[in-house]
């Protein structure tokens, strides 16, 4: 007997559904886009659940449709099954005349084969901005999902000092840390969103290595275990009263939360321990100061300046190389909008979660700092990871 296996596409609730694809269409309106065609795999993420091989389109009316090649036991309604884009136009009723994509994030050659396959009389342009607005913004189920992802990251930090053994170099140290991460729920995956940034499952940082500088586009560097991907651990020794930095994988339901803490072997140095504790003071602030309508430079600039003021802005945000911001959306990826850079555009809402960041990269000593994740409420910030924010001493 042939056993069929059939799945439903849309793997979220309709009123969630409903509400996700009213946001895009909001969004195109304003942007006067008639749809938008999606093929990243984060946005098809949001906006069905799930990821498939394929198409979702989103009209400027709220309907969509679905184009899949891959897996074939998907259905449910408004889904076509095709075999390339070529085939897709015919699949509708009628074709719009200003067609989003993701240009940002698609190839050139796959947005050439959309333009030829819809033909003269579709304007093409870019959506990539669209999406990623409305993406910025969460809705309950989704800050529901992050507030999940970060009780199951702080229950792994609060087990991190008990994992140090003697002798550990900072990739041993990151090792058990990720296998912790595992066992508790972790679903492995570090989405990220560019060409320009790649990361494993955890980055730790101790001693000289923190102050090397990363090609990517990270608050912290590190010169990594091979020049494939340069960035985080690189095999040091764990030293007595150096600080060692954990910003390890927070992505138990998709949506992710995101954390830093520091510990120590030993009794840490008198200005790790006033940075960090400078660190969670810069969260403080900044969180509480990120209402709806705040520009995001401003948020940049106050933390700036309360580094300024502590004598501590050449260490601020790295030391060989300073990023250039202090906090990013995340969500489904791990730098989402808003970003919180001294050119930001963004202007905070209501529904952004926002990773905090202020970090401090001193020569002869490393890194030190927190990270913590937040989400913007009408009331004020919503702490979404929970472990202590003081430098924890390995057992």
């Amino acid at each position: 007997m042939e056993l069929k296996f059939e799945e439903e596409l849309l793997v979220i609730p309709g009123a969630e559904s409903q509400l996700r694809l009213h946001r895009i269409a909001d969004e195109l309106s304003r942007r006067d886009i008639d749809a938008v065609l999606i093929s990243d795999h984060a946005n098809l993420f949001y906006v069905t659940g799930r990821i498939f091989c394929g198409w979702a389109l989103v009209w400027a009316d709220g309907s969509a449709e679905y184009f899949v090649r891959r897996p074939s036991t998907l259905h449910g309604d408004g889904l076509h099954r095709i075999r390339k884009v070529e085939e897709l136009p015919g699949c509708l009723s009628h074709r719009p005349a200003r067609l989003g994509l993701e240009l940002d994030l698609i190839s050139w050659s796959a947005a050439e084969r959309i333009r030829a396959a819809f033909g003269e009389g579709v304007e093409i342009v870019n959506a990539s901005a669209a999406m990623r607005a409305v993406r910025s913004v969460k809705t309950v189920m989704q800050i529901d999902l992050m507030a999940e992802s970060g009780i199951k990251q702080t229950m792994v930090y609060n087990g991190i000092a008990k994992l140090y053994r003697e002798g550990m170099s900072d990739i041993e140290l990151q090792i058990e840390i990720e296998r912790s991460l595992r066992l508790h729920g972790c679903l492995g995956k570090f989405p990220v969103s560019g060409p320009d940034m790649e990361i494993f499952m955890a980055n730790v940082l101790t001693g000289e290595n923190a102050d090397v500088p990363s090609p990517y586009d990270f608050a912290m560097g590190g010169a990594g275990l091979h020049p494939s991907l340069p960035v985080g651990a690189d095999g040091t020794i764990i030293k007595p009263h150096n600080p060692v930095m954990v910003d390890a994988n927070g992505n138990f339901t998709a949506y992710m939360t995101d954390m830093t803490r520091c510990f120590c072997l030993g009794e840490p140095p008198a200005e790790a321990a006033r940075l960090n504790t400078l660190s969670a003071d810069i969260c403080r602030a900044v969180s509480e100061a990120a209402r709806p309508g705040t520009a995001a430079k401003d948020l940049y600039e106050l933390a700036l300046g309360m580094a300024t003021d502590a004598g501590a802005a050449d260490y601020f945000m790295g030391h060989r190389y300073h990023a250039g911001f202090v906090g990013h959306g995340v969500g489904i990826e791990i730098n989402e909008g808003p970003v919180l850079a001294p050119r930001s555009r963004d202007i905070i809402q209501e529904g952004n979660t926002i990773a905090l960041e202020p970090k401090f990269v001193v020569p002869g000593l490393g890194a030190v700092g927190v990270e913590n994740t937040y989400a913007v409420t009408a009331d004020g910030p919503r702490l979404l990871t929970l472990s202590p924010q003081n430098i924890v001493q390995f057992d």
